[in-house]
Protein backbone atom coordinates (compact mmCIF):
# COMPACT_ATOMS: atom_id res chain seq x y z
CA UNK A 1 0.00 0.00 0.00
CA UNK A 2 1.49 3.35 -1.05
CA UNK A 3 -1.33 5.81 -0.36
CA UNK A 4 -0.17 8.89 1.70
CA UNK A 5 -2.78 9.05 4.85
CA UNK A 6 -5.74 11.19 4.01
CA UNK A 7 -5.19 13.31 6.85
CA UNK A 8 -1.09 14.00 5.90
CA UNK A 9 -2.36 14.37 2.14
CA UNK A 10 -5.04 16.71 3.17
CA UNK A 11 -3.90 18.61 6.15
CA UNK A 12 -0.18 19.03 4.87
CA UNK A 13 -1.52 19.96 1.95
CA UNK A 14 -3.45 22.70 3.15
CA UNK A 15 -0.94 23.98 6.17
CA UNK A 16 2.55 23.66 4.08
CA UNK A 17 2.89 27.06 4.90
CA UNK A 18 2.11 27.39 8.73
CA UNK A 19 4.36 24.12 8.73
CA UNK A 20 7.43 26.12 7.63
CA UNK A 21 7.06 28.75 10.03
CA UNK A 22 5.55 27.41 12.90
CA UNK A 23 7.30 23.74 13.01
CA UNK A 24 10.65 23.46 15.63
CA UNK A 25 13.93 22.56 14.23
CA UNK A 26 15.85 20.53 16.45
CA UNK A 27 18.80 20.74 19.17
CA UNK A 28 21.91 21.51 18.48
CA UNK A 29 22.90 18.65 20.13
CA UNK A 30 21.15 16.20 17.56
CA UNK A 31 24.03 17.22 15.17
CA UNK A 32 26.30 15.18 17.13
CA UNK A 33 23.54 12.46 17.09
CA UNK A 34 23.47 12.14 13.20
CA UNK A 35 27.47 12.25 13.17
CA UNK A 36 28.25 9.86 15.86
CA UNK A 37 24.85 7.23 15.70
CA UNK A 38 24.11 7.52 12.10
CA UNK A 39 27.39 8.19 11.03
CA UNK A 40 26.87 11.27 8.74
CA UNK A 41 29.45 13.12 7.55
CA UNK A 42 31.19 14.21 3.93
CA UNK A 43 31.07 11.25 1.77
CA UNK A 44 28.30 9.94 3.12
CA UNK A 45 24.77 9.95 1.55
CA UNK A 46 21.27 10.62 3.86
CA UNK A 47 18.09 9.64 2.26
CA UNK A 48 15.74 11.77 4.22
CA UNK A 49 12.48 10.19 4.31
CA UNK A 50 9.34 12.28 4.88
CA UNK A 51 11.39 15.25 4.52
CA UNK A 52 8.15 17.98 4.68
CA UNK A 53 9.49 21.61 4.10
CA UNK A 54 13.33 20.41 5.05
CA UNK A 55 13.57 21.29 8.15
CA UNK A 56 15.51 17.64 8.87
CA UNK A 57 17.22 18.08 6.11
CA UNK A 58 18.57 21.43 6.98
CA UNK A 59 19.99 19.72 9.44
CA UNK A 60 21.49 16.81 8.16
CA UNK A 61 23.49 18.60 5.19
CA UNK A 62 25.11 20.50 7.98
CA UNK A 63 27.27 17.20 8.78
CA UNK A 64 28.41 17.87 5.39
CA UNK A 65 26.54 14.45 3.78
CA UNK A 66 24.76 14.43 0.37
CA UNK A 67 21.35 14.90 1.61
CA UNK A 68 18.35 13.51 -0.45
CA UNK A 69 14.91 14.59 0.58
CA UNK A 70 11.58 12.07 -0.73
CA UNK A 71 8.35 13.95 0.49
CA UNK A 72 5.17 12.81 -1.57
CA UNK A 73 2.58 15.57 -0.97
CA UNK A 74 3.22 18.37 -3.30
CA UNK A 75 3.09 21.90 -1.28
CA UNK A 76 5.63 20.30 1.15
CA UNK A 77 8.49 19.58 -1.62
CA UNK A 78 7.92 23.22 -3.00
CA UNK A 79 8.11 24.54 0.88
CA UNK A 80 11.17 22.57 0.61
CA UNK A 81 13.25 23.53 -2.40
CA UNK A 82 12.35 26.72 -2.47
CA UNK A 83 13.92 26.93 1.25
CA UNK A 84 16.95 24.35 0.36
CA UNK A 85 17.77 24.63 -3.57
CA UNK A 86 20.85 23.15 -2.99
CA UNK A 87 19.13 19.18 -1.75
CA UNK A 88 17.84 16.98 -4.48
CA UNK A 89 14.43 16.63 -3.82
CA UNK A 90 12.31 13.62 -5.02
CA UNK A 91 8.35 12.61 -5.37
CA UNK A 92 8.25 9.21 -3.45
CA UNK A 93 6.60 7.33 -0.71
CA UNK A 94 8.05 5.06 2.15
CA UNK A 95 6.99 2.37 0.54
CA UNK A 96 8.61 3.19 -3.17
CA UNK A 97 11.37 5.34 -2.68
CA UNK A 98 12.75 6.64 -6.12
CA UNK A 99 16.12 5.12 -5.92
CA UNK A 100 18.46 2.45 -6.56
CA UNK A 101 19.47 -0.65 -4.03
CA UNK A 102 22.05 0.22 -1.48
CA UNK A 103 22.10 4.49 -2.44
CA UNK A 104 22.30 5.39 1.23
CA UNK A 105 24.56 4.93 4.54
CA UNK A 106 21.41 6.33 6.15
CA UNK A 107 18.06 6.70 6.08
CA UNK A 108 16.36 10.01 8.51
CA UNK A 109 12.74 9.95 9.22
CA UNK A 110 12.22 13.17 11.47
CA UNK A 111 8.58 13.62 12.98
CA UNK A 112 7.09 11.42 10.17
CA UNK A 113 7.86 7.51 10.56
CA UNK A 114 4.47 7.01 12.07
CA UNK A 115 2.97 7.91 9.55
CA UNK A 116 4.12 4.77 7.26
CA UNK A 117 5.34 2.50 9.90
CA UNK A 118 4.80 -0.85 8.65
CA UNK A 119 6.69 -3.68 7.49
CA UNK A 120 6.78 -3.23 3.50
CA UNK A 121 7.82 0.42 4.77
CA UNK A 122 11.16 -1.09 6.29
CA UNK A 123 11.69 -3.53 3.57
CA UNK A 124 11.99 -0.96 1.58
CA UNK A 125 14.44 1.04 3.70
CA UNK A 126 16.40 -2.17 4.10
CA UNK A 127 16.79 -1.96 0.18
CA UNK A 128 18.24 1.71 -0.07
CA UNK A 129 20.47 1.47 2.75
CA UNK A 130 24.10 0.09 2.35
CA UNK A 131 24.84 -3.29 4.28
CA UNK A 132 25.64 -2.16 7.96
CA UNK A 133 23.60 1.43 6.97
CA UNK A 134 21.98 3.47 9.77
CA UNK A 135 17.67 4.27 10.16
CA UNK A 136 17.31 7.05 12.32
CA UNK A 137 13.65 8.27 13.68
CA UNK A 138 13.37 11.54 15.29
CA UNK A 139 10.18 13.54 17.15
CA UNK A 140 9.98 16.26 18.82
CA UNK A 141 7.58 15.67 22.08
CA UNK A 142 5.65 18.33 23.33
CA UNK A 143 6.43 18.73 27.38
CA UNK A 144 3.04 18.50 28.81
CA UNK A 145 4.45 18.57 32.32
CA UNK A 146 4.20 22.39 31.35
CA UNK A 147 0.96 23.18 32.07
CA UNK A 148 -0.16 25.29 28.86
CA UNK A 149 1.11 22.96 26.97
CA UNK A 150 -0.92 20.66 28.26
CA UNK A 151 -3.91 22.81 27.77
CA UNK A 152 -2.94 22.75 24.32
CA UNK A 153 -2.93 18.80 23.76
CA UNK A 154 -6.46 19.34 25.76
CA UNK A 155 -7.63 21.51 23.01
CA UNK A 156 -5.97 19.38 19.85
CA UNK A 157 -6.57 15.68 21.24
CA UNK A 158 -10.54 15.60 20.35
CA UNK A 159 -9.50 16.08 16.72
CA UNK A 160 -6.99 13.39 16.17
CA UNK A 161 -9.37 10.70 14.67
CA UNK A 162 -7.16 8.13 13.29
CA UNK A 163 -4.50 9.97 12.44
CA UNK A 164 -1.39 7.73 13.43
CA UNK A 165 1.01 9.92 16.52
CA UNK A 166 4.24 9.31 18.00
CA UNK A 167 2.70 8.88 20.87
CA UNK A 168 1.03 5.62 20.39
CA UNK A 169 3.75 3.96 19.97
CA UNK A 170 2.42 1.93 17.38
CA UNK A 171 4.83 2.75 15.01
CA UNK A 172 7.20 0.12 16.67
CA UNK A 173 5.17 -2.98 15.73
CA UNK A 174 6.90 -3.44 12.74
CA UNK A 175 10.58 -3.59 14.14
CA UNK A 176 10.21 -7.60 14.59
CA UNK A 177 14.93 -7.84 14.63
CA UNK A 178 14.50 -9.05 11.59
CA UNK A 179 15.94 -6.48 9.11
CA UNK A 180 17.17 -4.30 11.53
CA UNK A 181 19.03 -4.34 15.13
CA UNK A 182 17.07 -3.36 18.21
CA UNK A 183 16.11 0.27 18.19
CA UNK A 184 18.65 2.55 20.62
CA UNK A 185 16.67 6.01 22.04
CA UNK A 186 18.14 9.59 23.08
CA UNK A 187 16.55 12.07 24.30
CA UNK A 188 17.64 15.76 24.28
CA UNK A 189 16.13 18.67 25.19
CA UNK A 190 14.95 21.73 23.59
CA UNK A 191 13.35 24.67 23.56
CA UNK A 192 11.38 26.22 20.46
CA UNK A 193 11.76 30.12 21.21
CA UNK A 194 10.29 32.68 19.20
CA UNK A 195 7.10 34.95 18.89
CA UNK A 196 4.12 33.08 20.38
CA UNK A 197 1.87 33.39 16.61
CA UNK A 198 4.25 31.00 14.88
CA UNK A 199 5.63 28.66 17.91
CA UNK A 200 2.21 28.64 19.33
CA UNK A 201 -0.52 29.30 16.36
CA UNK A 202 1.24 28.57 13.12
CA UNK A 203 2.82 25.51 15.20
CA UNK A 204 -0.72 24.06 15.84
CA UNK A 205 -2.34 25.22 12.72
CA UNK A 206 0.27 22.93 10.91
CA UNK A 207 -1.28 20.05 12.59
CA UNK A 208 -2.65 17.37 10.08
CA UNK A 209 -5.84 17.16 11.85
CA UNK A 210 -6.35 20.19 12.45
CA UNK A 211 -5.42 21.69 9.20
CA UNK A 212 -7.67 19.35 7.53
CA UNK A 213 -10.95 20.32 9.57
CA UNK A 214 -13.90 22.93 8.13
CA UNK A 215 -12.52 26.58 8.28
CA UNK A 216 -14.93 27.35 11.08
CA UNK A 217 -13.53 24.69 13.23
CA UNK A 218 -9.88 25.95 12.48
CA UNK A 219 -10.76 29.16 13.32
CA UNK A 220 -12.01 28.19 16.80
CA UNK A 221 -8.62 26.15 17.31
CA UNK A 222 -6.88 29.84 16.74
CA UNK A 223 -9.46 31.49 18.91
CA UNK A 224 -8.50 29.35 21.92
CA UNK A 225 -5.23 29.81 20.71
CA UNK A 226 -4.67 33.31 21.14
CA UNK A 227 -6.79 33.45 24.17
CA UNK A 228 -4.41 31.73 25.72
CA UNK A 229 -1.87 33.34 24.69
CA UNK A 230 -3.85 36.61 26.18
CA UNK A 231 -4.35 35.05 29.54
CA UNK A 232 -1.62 32.94 30.70
CA UNK A 233 0.73 34.84 32.97
CA UNK A 234 3.26 32.86 31.06
CA UNK A 235 3.04 33.91 27.58
CA UNK A 236 0.45 37.20 28.17
CA UNK A 237 2.75 40.37 26.64
CA UNK A 238 5.68 38.80 25.62
CA UNK A 239 7.08 39.28 22.17
CA UNK A 240 9.05 35.75 22.24
CA UNK A 241 7.85 33.08 24.47
CA UNK A 242 9.93 29.56 25.55
CA UNK A 243 7.77 25.94 23.48
CA UNK A 244 9.42 23.22 25.73
CA UNK A 245 10.47 20.06 24.07
CA UNK A 246 11.66 16.56 24.56
CA UNK A 247 13.61 15.40 20.85
CA UNK A 248 13.69 11.53 20.91
CA UNK A 249 15.86 10.04 18.92
CA UNK A 250 15.71 6.30 17.87
CA UNK A 251 18.90 4.30 15.80
CA UNK A 252 19.28 1.28 14.21
CA UNK A 253 21.32 -0.45 11.87
CA UNK A 254 20.86 -2.41 8.89
CA UNK A 255 21.26 -6.45 9.22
Amino acid sequence: MTQVHPSAAQGFTAAASFYARGRPDYPKALLEWLTGKLGLGPGRTCVDLGAGTGKSARFAARTGAEVVAVEPVAAMREQLAAALPGIRVLDGTAQAMPLPGQCADAVLCATAFHWFASAETLAEIHRVLRPGGALGLVWNVRDESVDWVAEISALTNPYQGDTPRHRSMEWRRPFDGRLFTDLEETVLPYAHVGPPGEIIVDRILSVSFIARQPEAERNRVERALRDLIERHPDLRGRETVSFPYHTHAYHARRR
